[in-house]
C-alpha cells in the first residue's frame, strides 16, 4: 500500500481545512486507516483513525469535536476534515495504514504516506 497525502495549507485560526490521502493497492479497504502528526521538536502524534469499512472512528482528545475522519474505499481516499483549527495544530501531518483494528500508535502502522504541512497562525 502506497500513501500520498495533500490538502494542507496556512489558515489562520478558527477556520477549516481537509486533508486527503489518496491510497494505492487493491487491499487498501482492509486497512484501518489514520492520521498522525507531528511538531517541530516532538515526538509523532496520534491524531485520528477509521475503521476499515468506515464503520467506526477514533480521535485524540486533543482534536475531538474539531476533527473528522472518512474515508472512500471506492476511490481509495481516506480525508480529515479540520474545523476550528488552533495554533497548536500546526504540524506536518500524515495518513497512515495498519492491519489492526486500533491504529493509536505509531508502532501500530504498517505504511506511513509523505506529510502535508499544516500551519495555523493566531
Amino acid at each position: 500500500v502506497q500513501l500520498q497525502a495533500s490538502g494542507g495549507g496556512l489558515m489562520q485560526a478558527g477556520g477549516s481545512l481537509r486533508l486527503s490521502c489518496a491510497a494505492s493497492g487493491r487491499t487498501f479497504s482492509m486497512y484501518t486507516s489514520g492520521w498522525f502528526r507531528q511538531a517541530p521538536g516532538k515526538e509523532r502524534e496520534f491524531v485520528a483513525y477509521i475503521s476499515w469499512n468506515g464503520g467506526s472512528t477514533y480521535y485524540a482528545d486533543s482534536v475531538k469535536g474539531r476533527f473528522t475522519a472518512s474515508r472512500d474505499n471506492v476511490k481509495n481516499q481516506v480525508y480529515l476534515q479540520m474545523n476550528s483549527l488552533k495554533p497548536e495544530d500546526t504540524a506536518v501531518y500524515y495518513c497512515a495504514a495498519g492491519q489492526t483494528r486500533s491504529l493509536y500508535a505509531t508502532a501500530r502502522v504498517d505504511y506511513w504516506g509523505q506529510g502535508t504541512q499544516v500551519t495555523v497562525s493566531s
